[in-house]
């Protein structure tokens, strides 16, 4: 998070990346989207562009369930070249997505 703008942290169901990225998000002020919640993933769905669109760190938890996000993610990457931007979370079908340029995982 102090080197890159976009970190992804991937893995299998259950396997404790949710509590990994709330305690790394707890030490900052961070805006966090849960796309499991419909009503956000929605919101998500009709403006990428506007979803991701904050000033400080964002967390965005099961970044699979709306891959047009990435588009948007990278766009606001390449705009503000502050490290720590986003954090994402998903499962291992996340692989099979368009990763934002420079993205760690």
């Amino acid at each position: 998070m102090g080197d890159t703008r976009v970190v992804l942290v991937n893995g299998a169901r259950q396997s404790g990346k949710r509590t990994l990225v709330r305690l790394l998000a707890k030490e900052r002020m961070a805006e966090w989207r849960s796309l499991d919640t419909p009503v956000v993933r929605q919101a998500a769905q009709e403006d990428p562009a506007g979803f991701v669109a904050f000033p400080d760190l964002m967390v965005i938890d099961e970044i699979q369930r709306v891959p047009e996000l990435m588009l948007s993610i990278k766009e606001q990457a390449d705009a503000d070249p502050r490290p720590g931007r986003f954090l994402l979370t998903g499962s291992a079908r996340v692989l099979g997505l368009r990763k934002p340029g420079r993205a760690a995982s």
